[in-house]
């Protein structure tokens, strides 16, 4: 076993036409020189989706890591650098799960020193305590394998993978804006749509379309309100001096007029909407039934989706107390949370990281902010305890963003705050407590 464990995950290197990009590949390259020059003993655990196997649909099988080495030649001679000197594990993940199904991938990756361990979970002795590594798919019912080490048993996230994510690679270059490949970035899933129509309005729709469409939706709020008092007006439910304020611009003259013109446009807009609306909302909720009834659709969720993996840490300290850090990834959602005691950390992904705004007014569609989180976890043993320390590695951010879009949102905040060292001390006896307590609850 090693003093020193660094783990990375979420890297997704591979794929068809463009989501071979790897925008982050000479800073991950640096990384591993580092650790090559590194006189620790130290071992690199690579926790789940180093490459995006999923994501190859012109090969198959064993052809897909002959694709690998041929596009990233200089990265795998790094790996086998880096290998002589440290040791470098990596287990799979959803989406190269197919590194679990085919034994042949264990001499393969061991050609460039890098040991694959074919298991959904791996631990890690830290002193007197322990680390437990794995992905983290199994707790997500999209991308749960079924039979882990089955080349066939494959979760519906595969089929999403090979009819959408792939797919978008394929298209993207097609674009005004190169901004598909992005999509393996999107998570959760179910936000993919919101995302495309936020990209084909800012990105793809015509420009003369979108500016002229953007004062509309920006004074939605604005025009739904005066319909709101126009019709209590004529009802006579709240009496509104329109004749005033319509006087009161004329006065502006062309401008109050073009004001005008603007408000009667509005008002015939909404209008429109509404009645739009109305029929498609009734049409997309009996849809919407229709597909629970056949199980197809999750009715909605209220609770935290952090929550599951939280739960599973505390299966896993109550099932071993020499474990005192849970450490998984999948989610793209890098943290370090303390629970009973214990330490639950994501590694987080080196792809782009979306942050979704919503505009300051109007009905326009969000915006995705973009920004890099190049994170690893540093994990070595304390005084009576384990210390986890959390590192990331500067990278500028893409400034992606249109001047539209930056007009009409503020920017987000861009990193969570995260500790940059938290030390344990698990109490043995308190991980006793917790197995009974689960027993109990069993």
């Amino acid at each position: 076993m090693a003093e020193t464990y660094y783990l990375v995950s979420d890297l997704h290197i591979g794929g068809d036409e463009q989501l071979e990009m790897v925008d982050f590949l000479e800073e991950f390259l640096t990384f591993l020189r580092e650790l090559e020059r590194s006189d620790e003993d130290a071992e690199l655990i690579v926790n789940g989706d180093a490459f995006g196997l999923w994501e190859f649909t012109e090969v198959e099988g064993l052809a897909k890591f002959d694709e690998l080495v041929d596009r990233y030649p200089e990265l795998f001679e790094q790996l086998r650098a880096t290998g002589e000197e440290v040791q470098i594990t990596l287990i799979p993940g959803n989406h190269d799960y197919e590194l679990a199904a085919y034994p042949e991938y264990v001499d393969l990756l061991a050609e460039y020193n890098v040991t694959l361990e074919q298991t959904t979970a791996i631990e890690r002795d830290v002193g007197e305590y322990a680390i437990h590594v794995e992905h983290g798919m199994q707790e997500d019912p999209n991308n749960r394998i079924p039979d882990f080490g089955n080349p066939y048993a494959n979760p519906p996230g595969y089929f999403v993978n090979r009819q959408i994510t792939s797919r978008a690679g394929r298209i993207s270059g097609r674009g005004k804006y190169n901004w598909l490949k992005d999509i393996q970035a999107v998570t959760p899933m179910t936000q993919i749509p919101d995302w495309m129509i936020s990209n084909y309005f800012y990105r793809e729709m015509s420009p003369w379309l979108r500016y002229a469409s953007v004062p509309f939706l920006l004074l939605f709020n604005l025009g739904l309100a005066y319909v709101v008092v126009y019709l209590l007006d004529s009802l006579g439910l709240w009496s509104f001096p329109l004749d005033t304020f319509q006087s009161l611009l004329a006065d502006f003259g062309p401008i109050g007029r073009l004001v005008d013109l603007f408000f009667a446009a509005n008002l015939v807009l909404v209008g429109l909407l509404i009645a739009v609306s109305i029929p498609l909302y009734l049409f997309a909720r009996d849809v919407r039934t229709t597909l629970r009834r056949f199980g197809l659709v999750r009715p909605p969720r209220d609770r935290d989706p952090v929550a599951k993996y939280h739960d599973r840490a505390r299966e896993v300290f109550a099932e071993d107390s020499a474990v005192a850090v849970y450490v998984y990834g999948h989610t793209h959602r890098p943290a370090v949370t303390e629970i009973d005691d214990r330490l639950v950390v994501n590694t987080g992904t080196w792809l782009k990281r979306l942050h979704r705004v919503e505009v300051l007014v109007g009905i326009l569609p969000p915006v995705y902010y973009t920004s890099y989180q190049l994170n690893y976890v540093r994990v070595t043993a304390a005084n009576d305890g384990v210390r986890v320390e959390y590192d990331v590695i500067d990278k500028p951010d893409p400034d992606d963003e249109t001047l539209l879009q930056r007009l009409i949102t503020r920017s987000p905040k861009r990193r969570s705050a995260i500790p940059r060292e938290t030390i344990v001390s698990p109490s043995r006896e308190q991980a006793s407590d917790l197995e009974e307590s689960d027993a109990a609850d069993r």
